[in-house]
């Protein structure tokens, strides 16, 4: 065996290059991706620069990241062009090194890439969405977590809590929100109103139409559309606001002068929705009895508003008013806190900025709609 030549860098990604023969030993570790292999790049060209050799055997063990530009320069030492290629070897357990060094490989020798089943893709992606799903589920339930032990300091010493900036967002948050959510839910009671109206008449019952509305929208309507327009534009800010602080370093510089984050951005978005969302949902909840009465007083129906307040008031309960009440802050609450975790899960890119956003506004309209089902299994065995 002929005498080794080792060379390391100082910084990850570093390697060992020795010579046996015909063949060269490469001992790889560290991370081997792009964003670290520029440095590592020109010292593995230059170790292997006037060796003759025919076959390269790789030992990937120490590598925590390879991706594929650092599988590329790994696979350029192989001397793989198009006409032909050294005999190599990898050895590594890792399966995903493996197929990645050698799908560099046939790229660098102009092969075309494997031929992919149909099925086989579908089932990879079901795969990759399915880990995805249960890592930002437990990473929830972890800021959940978090952010409950934060709350319980701040309720023993509430002078803590950042006043002026909870009554601003209040402001932004409700304030500001009313009057779409007041229009929407007027709708959303109108059409209830003339749906039923019409669906009602066949059976001669229309007067029912009346209880039709007041039922759904007191129970689920109204605090379903607060929810869903709160997720669309609160939550969206929430993490547009944050993320934006992120890459500016903003957040950074905040942990250095001692200020903690939790204090200072999540509690008082989470107090502000928890706050407003009760009283959204009941603004919404007038709106949408007003419009189904304005349907019935003016449609078909012929019942006069008297009529209407008068067999809402005998026929609806007062449970059904509590229930959407009832579920008005815990929607405000998650959707504070997913939309406050994905800002903070921002990586510094305007791309991930982009993406975080997305994945707020739908992680949070699939948590309210979550909730929801399971408030009503709850209700409905308490027999609410």
């Amino acid at each position: 065996m002929n005498d080794a030549s080792l060379q390391h860098s100082r910084i990850n990604p570093d390697f060992a290059l020795r010579f046996d023969g015909e063949c060269a030993f490469i001992t790889a570790r560290g991370d081997w991706s792009l964003n670290t292999i520029t440095q590592v790049d020109a010292q593995v060209s230059d170790a292997l620069a006037g060796h003759s050799y025919n076959a390269v055997q790789y030992d990937l063990d120490g590598v925590t990241n390879l991706d594929t530009a650092g599988a590329y320069i790994l696979a350029r030492a192989a001397r793989c062009d198009a006409e032909s290629c050294f005999s190599w070897m990898i050895k590594t357990p890792n399966k995903g090194q493996q197929t990645l060094l050698q799908v560099a490989a046939d790229a660098r020798m102009g092969r075309p890439p494997p031929d992919i089943k149909p099925w086989y893709e579908v089932m990879v992606r079901m795969g990759m969405a399915t880990e995805k799903f249960v890592k930002e589920t437990y990473d929830t339930l972890a800021f959940l977590g978090q952010f409950m032990v934060i709350m319980g300091k701040l309720i023993v010493q509430p002078q803590r809590i950042k006043w002026k900036s909870v009554v601003a967002l209040i402001e932004e948050v409700g304030l500001n929100a009313a009057p779409i959510i007041m229009l929407l839910s007027f709708f959303i009671g109108a059409v209830l109103a003339y749906m039923g109206a019409n669906l009602l008449a066949s059976f001669g019952a229309q007067i029912f139409m009346v209880e039709l509305v007041g039922f759904s929208v007191l129970r689920e309507f109204a605090v379903l559309i607060t929810a869903i327009l709160l997720a669309g534009r609160s939550d969206s800010a929430f993490t547009a606001q944050i993320g934006a602080m992120k890459m500016r370093q903003e957040i950074d510089a905040m942990s250095v002068i001692g200020l903690d984050t939790f204090e200072t951005l999540v509690a008082p978005r989470a107090i502000a929705c928890l706050v407003s969302a009760p009283i959204l949902t009941f603004f919404a909840m007038i709106s949408g009895i007003f419009g189904g009465m304005l349907v019935a007083w003016l449609g078909p129906t012929d019942v006069t508003p008297i009529l209407f307040f008068a067999r809402l008031k005998d026929a609806v309960d007062m449970n059904h008013f509590w229930v959407g009440m009832v579920k008005a802050p815990f929607f405000g609450l998650i959707i504070a806190i997913i939309g406050c975790r994905q800002g903070l899960a921002v990586s510094g890119s305007v791309n991930s900025l982009g993406q975080r956003t997305t994945s707020s506004v739908v992680q949070a309209i699939f948590a309210v709609i979550t909730l929801d089902a399971m408030f009503a299994m709850l209700f409905l065995q308490l027999d609410v």
